[in-house]
């Protein structure tokens, strides 16, 4: 089988990797890939994420059997849609299900409607009506921008004053481009945080092993909110107890939601979760693997993933048994000095002669220069993932591979996972 992977991050790596232990696939072609996925993939840099008719038109042209469309911009931009018109089967939700994730006011919208728990929230398309309703509220509160923004289109102003810059910055600035024409204004939840990524191919879910990520930039989960700094699964907050609420209150009436608004959503359903004291509640969703969740998660599947993909496609994914490895898995990110804000590229990356069998990495921000050599290319530059039996064996190796990694200016966060240790401690 030849089989094509949108996009070219770490995500994808930890796709492609998995995708390759079918013995049936012969060739994957990354489009764009990077540096480091070459080493497992063919890449295609040339060819963007976004350039949508060019990916069709070499997935015609190479003859290729099955997709997998990764990112959520080629998503939202009806990757999937065209890929089918053409022919060629794959992974990933069309346009209209995207949206999702592609929409903020969609999907909040979508929970009030069909009484999914989540923040309560308002909607502007006014800044200055978003200033006066911020005037009455209080804080902290979220605001978020509509539509995609790498991650970082979700502001938390502690006060009136963060607010008001909040919206400037969104609305009237455009930080975020487009995605800032609206906003959504939500309550402040607190509680831990769980990300639950789940196979469906629109009627059937198969939710993955839980996972716990760390989005800010600093130990103690301090400095600016980054795509992840590193991730470890399972979630130790995420009792069996809270999965069977979770399946009935939000996985199972999403899906129905969704198939009620004409839109049936097939590939993988990223559940953002919130364990408020008042039960689980959805922060976000997302219409596609998460990054770097992806990176814990699918090296703890069992179950050979083209099969499953297949079985998302066809829609008989309730016929197929997926199961899990015991254990866990965590994932150190080694970012650029200076990320998510101005940081230096094309830094000579040198590793270890090789890395621990239970150890793997996955290559996120880099590429080869014309002599061969690894270069960075972006903030997270890579991702050091480890399994083990127990999260403490995992969260060491991970580290003491991490450490065998050298580039000028490598940053890495050293509490990855202390929360879900003490979790599991408490």
């Amino acid at each position: 089988m030849k089989l094509l992977v949108v996009g070219g991050g770490g995500r994808e790596h930890a796709i492609i990797k998995k995708l390759r232990e079918n013995p049936a696939v012969e060739t994957i072609y990354a489009l764009p890939g990077n540096g480091g996925i070459a080493a497992d993939a063919v890449c295609v840099p040339e060819i963007g994420a976004k350039d949508i008719d060019a990916i069709v038109d070499f997935a015609k042209a190479h003859a290729v059997d099955f997709a997998v469309v990764a990112p959520d911009d080629p998503l939202a931009l009806g990757c999937v849609d065209r890929l089918h018109e053409a022919g060629i089967p794959c992974f990933g939700p069309d346009a209209k299900a995207a949206r999702i994730e592609s929409s903020k006011v969609f999907s909040k919208n979508l929970m009030h409607k069909y009484h999914i728990p989540t923040a309560s929230y308002q909607v502007f398309d006014d800044p200055a009506k978003a200033l006066s309703y911020l005037r009455t509220a209080s804080f902290p509160i979220v605001v978020k921008a509509d539509g995609l923004a790498l991650g970082k289109g979700v502001l938390i102003p502690q006060n009136l004053e963060e607010a008001e810059a909040a919206v400037k910055t969104i609305m009237e600035d455009r930080a975020f481009g487009d995605s800032g024409r609206e906003i959504v204004v939500e309550e402040f939840l607190t509680g831990p945080e769980v990300s639950v990524l789940a196979f469906t191919d629109g009627t059937a879910i198969v939710p993955m092993v839980s996972s716990m990520d760390h989005k800010r930039a600093g130990d103690g989960d301090t400095g600016l909110n980054t795509g992840g700094m590193g991730t470890v699964a399972p979630n130790p907050y995420y009792t069996p107890e809270i999965a069977q609420v979770c399946m009935e209150t939000i996985f199972l009436p999403t899906l129905a939601a969704m198939r009620a608004e004409g839109c049936p959503f097939k590939g993988c359903l990223y559940f953002g979760l919130m364990l408020t004291p008042d039960g689980p509640k959805v922060i976000e969703y997302n219409c596609r693997f998460g990054d770097p969740e992806t990176q814990v998660v699918l090296p703890l599947l069992k179950t050979d993933l083209l099969t499953i993909m297949q079985a998302v496609e066809s829609e008989t994914l309730a016929d197929l048994t997926v199961e899990w490895s015991d254990g866990a898995a965590a994932c150190v990110i080694l970012a650029s000095g200076g990320y998510p804000s101005h940081y230096e590229k094309g830094l000579p990356i040198t590793f270890p002669a090789a890395f621990p069998a239970n150890v793997t990495c996955y290559h996120a921000g880099d590429k080869r220069t014309a002599d061969g050599t690894l270069v960075t290319s972006g903030g997270r530059v890579l991702g050091i993932t480890a399994t083990a039996p127990t999260l403490a064996q995992a969260l060491s190796d991970a580290y003491a591979a991490a450490d065998t990694v050298a580039f000028s200016g490598k940053y890495m966060r050293r509490d990855i996972g202390q929360r879900a240790m003490r979790a599991m401690e408490g």
